[in-house]
């Protein structure tokens, strides 16, 4: 094979209800296979949304933009195609008769999709056990904590945090803490 093409965007069908597992299974492939060069991200499309408890209560919630849908940034070569289309979950690539179009740079922008995320392969996070943290987003945005635990795959970790007069556990997304 030539050269290596730049990574596009491809829209992915998937089974409703499963977009996050299928994500979660493409990026697991893509490592045991070593294909960090093909399949740069998957993503799938969220946004917050504000709804109103029967209480009464305001509460934030992050809901699916294209529920069904996951989009995938890769090079589409016989094998990368195989590893998406054969993911459980997975019905078919977005396109005429199920062959993958790329989408256009705008149409990547009008979903809100950042251009510039991290690739899959970026593990090298610079966050070990017993680390100090400060949260930087959410309701315990500005408290100091200690890393308990770090999930890969997930991109979080568990902060250990002195909230309500007590050592508190919280989950936290990586981009929502600093290292101190």
């Amino acid at each position: 094979m030539s050269e290596l093409q730049e990574p596009r965007w491809y829209v992915v069908h998937t089974y409703s209800g499963h977009e996050n597992k299928v994500k979660a299974t493409i990026e697991k492939a893509v490592k045991t296979r070593g294909m960090e060069d093909h399949i740069t991200q998957v993503v799938v499309p969220t946004e917050d949304v504000v709804e109103t408890t029967k209480t009464g209560k305001e509460k934030t919630r992050q809901r699916k933009v294209f529920p069904g849908y996951v989009i995938v940034k890769m090079v589409i070569t016989d094998e990368s195609w195989y590893v998406v289309r054969n993911t459980k979950g997975v019905t078919g690539f977005v396109g005429p008769g199920s062959k993958p179009v790329a989408l256009s740079e705008d149409e990547v922008i009008t979903m809100g999709i950042e251009l510039t995320e991290p690739k899959i392969a970026s593990n090298n996070i610079d966050l070990e056990i017993g680390d100090t943290v400060e949260v930087a987003k959410g309701p315990f945005s500005g408290q100091i904590g200690t890393v308990e635990e770090i999930n890969l795959e997930t991109k979080e970790t568990k902060v250990c945090i002195d909230a309500f007069g007590k050592k508190t556990l919280f989950v936290v997304e990586f981009d929502s803490i600093q290292k101190i």
